[in-house]
C-alpha cells in the first residue's frame, strides 16, 4: 500500500513537473520558450503523462480514475481518500518544484506579468467564465478522457498504454480544452491552486476557490463515475 501511494505521489508530481513547467516556459518573462503558445503546451502535457505512466506503470494519478476505478471493483473503496489526498499532494509538490526551478523568471515577471496569468500557470481557468457550460465542458472532457483510457488499457500489448494515452491528452487539449483548460483531475488542477496559494509570490492574484472546487474540483469526478458505469454497462468492463 505504502508503495503504491508513494508512486501515485510521485507520478502526479512528475506530471505537474512537465505540465505547470511548459506553462512557466510559455509566460513567463526570461524564459527561453516565452510565448511559444497552446500547442507547444498541450504537446508538452501529453508527453509528460506518458513519461510519468512509464516510469511509474500501474497508476491512476488522478482523483477521478481512482472513483472509476473503485467503481468497477479494480482499487479497494478504503483506498479512494488515500489515493486522492496522496495525488494532490504530489500537485502541490511538483508546483513547488517547478516554482524553485523558475523562480529567476518569476521574479523577472513581478510588475511585467499580469497576476492572472501567473496563477494560471499552476491552475486552469476559462476563456468565459460561465460555471454551468464550465461544469459541463469539464465533465463531458473528463468523461471521453476516463472511457477512453479504460478502453486502452484492455489492449494488453506492452507499452501501448501510456502512448496512447499521451496521444489522448493531445487530442483532448486540441479538441475540448479551449473553453475551460481541460483539467479533468482534480489533482492537476486543486494541488498547483494550492501551491500558488502559499508560495510567496508578489501582488498575486486571488486563487479562485470558486470555480477551482466547482469545475475542475468536482465535475471531473462525475464525469468519471458516468465513464466507469458506461463502460460497465456498455462493454462489460
Amino acid at each position: 500500500m505504502i508503495h503504491q501511494l508513494l508512486a501515485e505521489f510521485m507520478g502526479t508530481a512528475l506530471m505537474i513537473v512537465f505540465g505547470v513547467g511548459v506553462h512557466s516556459d510559455e509566460v513567463l518573462k526570461g524564459s527561453k520558450y516565452r510565448g511559444s503558445g497552446h500547442l507547444f503546451a498541450i504537446t508538452t502535457w501529453g508527453f509528460g503523462i506518458t513519461v510519468s505512466l512509464f516510469i511509474f506503470g500501474d497508476v491512476s494519478i488522478n482523483p477521478a480514475m481512482v472513483l472509476a476505478q473503485c467503481i468497477l471493483g479494480n482499487i479497494s473503496w478504503a483506498m479512494f481518500i488515500p489515493y486522492s489526498v496522496a495525488e494532490v499532494l504530489g500537485g502541490v509538490v511538483g508546483a513547488v518544484i517547478v516554482y524553485i526551478m523558475y523562480a529567476d523568471e518569476f521574479k523577472a515577471s513581478e510588475g511585467n506579468v499580469d497576476p492572472v496569468a501567473i496563477r494560471n500557470i499552476f491552475s486552469t481557468a476559462p476563456g468565459i467564465r460561465n460555471l454551468p457550460r464550465n461544469f459541463f465542458v469539464e465533465f463531458f472532457a473528463t468523461f471521453v478522457f476516463i472511457a477512453s483510457i479504460l478502453a486502452i488499457t484492455q489492449v494488453k500489448t506492452p507499452g501501448i498504454a501510456p502512448i496512447a494515452v499521451g496521444l489522448l491528452v493531445w487530442a483532448i487539449g486540441m479538441g475540448m480544452g479551449g473553453p475551460t483548460g481541460f483539467a479533468m483531475n482534480l489533482a492537476r488542477d486543486m494541488g498547483p491552486r494550492i501551491a500558488h496559494a502559499i508560495l510567496p509570490i508578489k501582488n498575486k492574484a486571488n486563487s479562485d476557490w470558486q470555480y477551482g472546487i466547482i469545475v475542475p474540483g468536482i465535475a471531473p469526478f462525475v464525469g468519471g463515475l458516468c465513464a466507469a458505469l458506461f463502460m460497465r454497462s456498455f462493454f462489460g468492463l
